[in-house]
């Protein structure tokens, strides 16, 4: 038609597709200027391919559907200047959120790389003084088993991208050091997360400063007893005396590979020297 651009054409001039165009016409964004009522066929204005630049543009900034529907109900440079304001403000907070995001996931792939290292390597019992460090937890509900363990650290993962919380990618566990000493190494009564300190939800705990004995377990998580054994060993031989219950931090696991045989986790122990008696 004379004057008019059928919905192919203003689809390839605006490089976008001919669905996208339907549903703007459903939802009463972008509507064509006539609807042949024999085929149904939509076709364009010449002044509505400025419109749907503007439509485009907003939505390329950031703006909902809804938002710019509602913009271009009665627009003007005040209203325009106001929303373009409004949404440098909400770029802002999503760039804050994503250089967040981006120092999580080069930690965990720092933590990825040095993980290489402890595979052939996973006898060595490190003593190492902890900096403070914050968990979010979840309680694992009895028998304590995989399934629970699993459960609970789901809920930490949900709590956290529901409430918008800056954990790390990682995840954890605490298992009783009274557990440890019956053998049942697999036991968590606790699921966590990394995080750093915030008051924005109360099921966070604080790890304090000290001295601590750890372990790099590599494979299998059934396999974890003998690298307790281990670590259990090197504090009786070295009169080291056990004061906190087991924290297992997750290094490689299922989040980064299928294979169990990659598995790494760091296992820590808070210790207190032994005073020799007289």
């Amino acid at each position: 038609m004379e004057n008019l651009f059928s919905i192919g054409e203003v689809s390839k001039y605006q490089n976008i597709s001919k669905q996208t165009l339907i549903y703007y016409d459903k939802i009463g964004l972008f509507r064509p200027a006539y609807v042949d009522p024999q085929n149904g066929y939509r076709y364009y204005s010449a002044g509505q391919i400025d419109y749907l630049d503007t439509i485009l543009i907003m939505k390329k900034i950031g703006f909902s559907l809804n938002e710019i529907k509602s913009h271009m109900q009665h627009y003007n440079i005040d209203s325009s200047l106001i929303a373009l304001r409004k949404q440098v403000t909400v770029i802002e907070r999503k760039i804050e959120e994503l250089r967040l995001i981006r120092s999580r996931v080069l930690h965990r792939c720092e933590q990825m790389e040095a993980s290489k290292a402890y595979r052939g390597n996973d006898d060595a019992v490190i003593v190492e003084d902890m900096d403070v460090q914050y968990i979010l937890f979840q309680d694992v509900k009895e028998p304590y088993t995989l399934k629970e363990i699993s459960i609970a650290t789901k809920k930490c993962f949900a709590d956290s991208f529901q409430k918008q919380l800056p954990i790390f990618f990682q995840s954890g566990v605490v298992v009783p050091f009274q557990h440890i000493k019956e053998g049942r190494y697999t036991e968590a009564v606790t699921a966590f997360l990394p995080i750093e300190k915030t008051s924005r939800t109360p099921n966070i705990k604080r790890l304090p400063a000290g001295k601590c004995v750890s372990i790099y377990h590599v494979g299998d998580y059934l396999s974890i007893g003998c690298s307790y054994q281990k670590l259990l060993n090197y504090c009786e031989e070295n009169s080291l005396k056990i004061s906190s219950d087991a924290y297992e931090f997750c290094i490689n696991d299922y989040i980064t590979s299928h294979d169990e045989n990659e598995y790494v986790t760091k296992i820590i122990f808070y210790v207190e020297s032994e005073i020799s008696s007289v």
